[in-house]
């Protein structure tokens, strides 16, 4: 398997809970990115000299770990975890939500304040008198497709630097 240049994109996926792994092969295939699959149990990928599946431990965090040890600013790192996007940005890597929405230096701090006020939250709320809820809105088409166009422009971006 070729490894990536650093001509050539590398896009790394926290695949463990992502809804748009099948999009990402897609993008990947046409922008000629190459895509490490990072997750704790195998899952299946396509049949692609640029596409990796990477299995760690079930460690604490294991795939996380992986995940910024391998980020760089020629990553695309695909995360839902506020924490895992505060550590790739410090590498320089380009991080997006799944919905397409990106981490970025202006953002990641007030991401971890609301992160821990709804902890906190959801810990006041847990016992006899109530029980936590909610959480994100249901992923949905709109999300899907601001997750391709997203990619592209990174992907686009990226290609020029």
């Amino acid at each position: 398997m070729p490894a990536p240049t650093p001509l050539s994109p590398t896009i790394l996926v926290d695949a463990d809970a992502c809804p748009v792994k099948d999009e990402i092969y897609r993008v990947a295939e046409r922008h000629k990115a190459h895509v490490r699959v990072v997750s704790n149990s195998p899952f299946r990928v396509p049949v692609s000299e640029r596409v990796k599946r990477v299995v760690v431990s079930d460690g604490f965090d294991a795939a996380d770990d992986w995940i910024a040890a391998n980020a760089s600013p020629s990553t695309v790192v695909i995360t839902a975890d506020i924490l895992l996007a505060e550590r790739c940005l410090k590498a320089g890597a380009t991080v997006l939500r799944h919905d397409g929405k990106p981490f970025d230096a202006a953002s990641i701090g007030s991401a971890i304040a609301t992160r821990a006020i709804m902890e906190d939250l959801r810990a006041g709320m847990d016992g006899p008198l109530g029980t936590a809820g909610g959480g994100p809105p249901p992923f949905g088409k709109a999300d899907r497709s601001n997750f391709l166009q997203a990619l592209d422009r990174v992907l686009v971006k990226l290609a020029r630097v």
